[in-house]
């Protein structure tokens, strides 16, 4: 008998998913979208459209403005920053405005993400939040990522195709990547407080049905072909020049100009030679890798650092160590101890000290004071390199 699995539920109960994790990552993740209501109950957006086009001005944001002309369904697309002097002219329909990595940003918007810690830190890619005018849309598409869509302000109506082999072939006359057709299976309207989650590769399309901000909470799900270009870059960084094509077994070819299949063998073995058979060595690429892919920005080193005693001393003094929004970091067992990962920078130390570093977006004396000399190492080179900002009582 086939096991139903229904595609809306109430969160209300276990809140954000409306059910065990586990069950969730067993029954949905990557396999069947879900409508959750109520997953965030009597949800309040921590930030208002004015916010929201407030920051799509600002040059080191990514933002992007969508509009649909019914008439001709036809859509413009414009990138950012955005003169403030723009939004009052759009008028009060049919246009969208997506802001990437706003928990970059805002604080409070970040303050999401523990909500989603069912998931491994390093899958979830950004918050983007965008405000739609009513009537506003962004088109029929697919993701090629997970992607859960909460709604934070209004109400949206998303329609989507959950039948086994629907159409995903693109239009050729828009700049958008959008559907040429859609059928849709599911049609809901989600208020405030209630998410949606979409596998990849499902189509769906949302429309406003008046003015309204959406959270969309997106995976990072790098290509194979992405994978295997950083692969194969640090393969080759990391060459021992004498590594080469060889032919000691040579013998008198049939036709000189014929690539035969023993040269075809001794290319694989060149190459085989070349592959990164140490899982120590393919861990740490693997860390390095989901640390920078796909970053934000490029953090800076500061222009001036505090000495090791001041930055002791003011970490006793109550002075506490805030991440870069924009760093990344994980960290993987080691055969002995630990690898840290911050944005690709690699560091030595303890299981203990790793789970710390890695967990801490807000470091504070008392968890400095709990790390090895190899921790703490660590922590003074990252603030060197600008991942850690000294915040004092009156900074904040």
């Amino acid at each position: 008998m086939t096991r139903k699995f229904p595609l809306e539920v109430d969160g209300a109960l276990q809140p954000p998913l409306g059910m065990p994790p586990e069950i969730f990552l067993r029954d949905y993740w990557q396999k069947r979208p879900l409508l959750i209501r109520n997953a965030f109950p009597g949800f309040v957006s921590p930030i208002t459209p004015e916010d929201l086009a407030g920051l799509a001005c600002e040059e080191a944001a990514l933002s992007r403005l969508i509009a649909h002309d019914r008439s001709g369904d036809s859509w413009m697309v414009r990138h950012g920053p955005f003169d403030e002097e723009l939004f009052p002219q759009l008028g009060d329909h049919d246009w969208t405005l997506l802001v990437q990595d706003v928990d970059k940003w805002d604080a409070d918007v970040a303050s999401l993400l523990p909500a989603f810690a069912f998931l491994p830190r390093w899958r979830i890619d950004d918050i983007m939040v965008s405000f739609a005018a009513t009537g506003g849309s962004v088109g029929a598409h697919v993701d090629q990522y997970d992607v859960f869509l909460l709604q934070a302000h209004g109400h949206r109506r998303w329609q989507i195709d959950a039948g086994d082999h629907p159409d995903i072939a693109f239009r050729d006359d828009v700049e958008l990547k959008l559907l040429r057709t859609f059928d849709a299976t599911h049609d809901w309207v989600l208020g405030p407080g209630d998410m949606l989650y979409l596998p990849p590769g499902v189509p769906h399309h949302g429309v406003a049905e008046d003015p309204c901000l959406t959270f969309s909470v997106g995976m990072r799900a790098p290509s194979t072909a992405e994978l295997l270009g950083d692969f194969v870059d640090t393969l080759a960084a990391d060459a021992d020049e004498s590594l080469r094509y060889s032919d000691p077994d040579l013998s008198v070819p049939a036709d000189p100009n014929e690539i035969d299949a023993a040269a075809i063998g001794r290319a694989i073995a060149a190459l085989n030679a070349l592959r990164m058979n140490d899982p120590e060595r393919l861990g740490d690429w693997f860390a390095r890798f989901s640390t920078l892919y796909r970053a934000a920005g490029e953090v800076q080193p500061p222009e001036t650092t505090p000495s090791r005693i001041e930055l002791e001393w003011d970490l006793g003094q109550g002075a506490r160590l805030s991440r870069h929004p924009w760093s990344r970091a994980v960290w993987r067992r080691a055969a002995k101890g630990a690898h840290l990962f911050v944005s690709g920078l690699p560091f030595a130390m303890s299981v203990k000290d790793a789970k710390t570093l890695a967990g801490a977006t807000m470091l504070e004396g008392a968890q400095y004071a709990t790390l090895s000399q190899a921790g703490r190492d660590a922590v003074f080179a990252l603030v060197e390199a600008g991942h850690y900002q000294m915040l004092i009582d009156e900074d904040e």
